[in-house]
């Protein structure tokens, strides 16, 4: 059972607080995905379970272990780096027996490891190949086949797809998962990219400044953020917010409109919806179009409701200009309510 367990984990660099108090349990053979922009701590954290950092304090469980004592080569850990990290003057079946090699594997084990996982990341007609001869995505695929070679209880993975080209990273995300899943092995994945993150993952940590501010299944995530902080960061584009006033009996306005949200003593709370969950209507908010983006299937339409941005998704079809005055109608059952102080999740 190689179930994870970070416990109060801290990390500081002089008087810099990288992370602050980290808990987090990763099940067995659970996709846990690390997501935040650069410099919130997931890649510390990340260092920290592989043993190529020392935690200011806390403990870092495997199972019924406790590593985070132990040298990185003892953990029963493997980990995939954002630059590949393969020996160009090995063959590929070199880079993916390497470790195998190392722990002195026996030769006929280690040639049925390699051609496996070569087989299961689509490179075994590579095996004979320099890495000079490959691709950015075939080299991925060589560092993902020599983790998976070591049959590790945990795979660790830093941004390894974002040196990749746009189409190379959505054929990867659609092979990762499942060839992890083949493997059986518990993986942590770190990255900025929120829909590496939303297609990958059975659950996200999402971090910022050292913290894990929610932990979830990515749809749980993107339809309940727990602060506006997550409901500002998830979502391309992201929620629109605006100030609603009390009136009373759980009824707010906003710009004339009014909206039934939570019972409340507040005189105000921020309104949260995302673009894809209001549409053209007679009444509602009214907004001011700034700017029409043709998006194929739909438009994305920039607008302003008083003196806020407000993007709303709406149907290619729609006739609208810039200049034009519109009317805009939330879903209600899609709005999420914050408290206007501490942001966070009321309703």
């Amino acid at each position: 059972m190689a179930i994870i367990e970070i416990k109060n984990i801290a990390k500081t660099f002089g008087t810099y607080e990288a992370l602050k108090d980290i808990n987090l349990t990763v099940e067995d053979q659970e996709f846990m995905v690390l997501l935040g922009a650069s410099g919130c701590g997931k890649t510390t954290l990340l260092r920290i379970i592989a043993g190529l950092e020392s935690p200011t304090q806390g403990e870092v469980w495997i199972g019924d272990r406790r590593i985070d004592h132990l040298p990185a080569r003892e953990r029963g850990i493997s980990m995939v780096f954002q630059n590949y990290a393969i020996f160009p003057h090995m063959t590929v079946a070199e880079n993916i027996g390497f470790g195998l090699k190392m722990s002195k594997i026996p030769a006929d084990e280690l040639k049925r490891r390699v051609e496996k996982n070569a087989e299961l990341m689509h490179i075994e007609h590579l095996l004979k190949r320099y890495s000079g001869e490959l691709s950015g995505g075939q080299r991925q695929r060589v560092a993902v086949a020599r983790a998976l070679a070591m049959e590790p209880d945990v795979i660790l993975m830093d941004e390894p797809l974002s040196n990749l080209d746009a189409l190379l990273r959505l054929e990867m995300r659609a092979e990762l998962k499942g060839v992890l899943q083949q493997s059986n092995t518990t993986a942590i994945y770190v990255t900025h990219d929120q829909v590496e993150a939303m297609s990958l993952a059975d659950r996200v940590s999402v971090m910022n400044a050292g913290e894990i501010v929610q932990a979830d299944k990515p749809m749980e995530l993107y339809r309940n953020p727990a602060t506006q902080f997550v409901a500002s960061f998830i979502g391309s584009p992201p929620m629109n917010f605006l100030i609603a006033s009390n009136t009373s009996n759980g009824f707010w306005v906003i710009e004339n409109e009014t909206l039934s949200g939570p019972s409340i003593a507040e005189q105000s709370i921020l309104l949260a919806i995302r673009p894809e969950d209001v549409r053209l209507s007679d009444s509602g908010l009214p907004a001011v179009v700034r700017l029409v983006e043709p998006l194929g299937p739909h438009l994305l339409v920039t607008t302003d409701v008083g003196s806020n941005q407000f993007r709303a998704i709406l149907d290619s079809d729609s006739q609208i200009q810039e200049g034009q005055k519109i009317f805009l109608k939330p879903n209600v059952e899609r709005i999420r309510w914050f408290h206007p102080e501490t942001y966070r999740a009321v309703f």
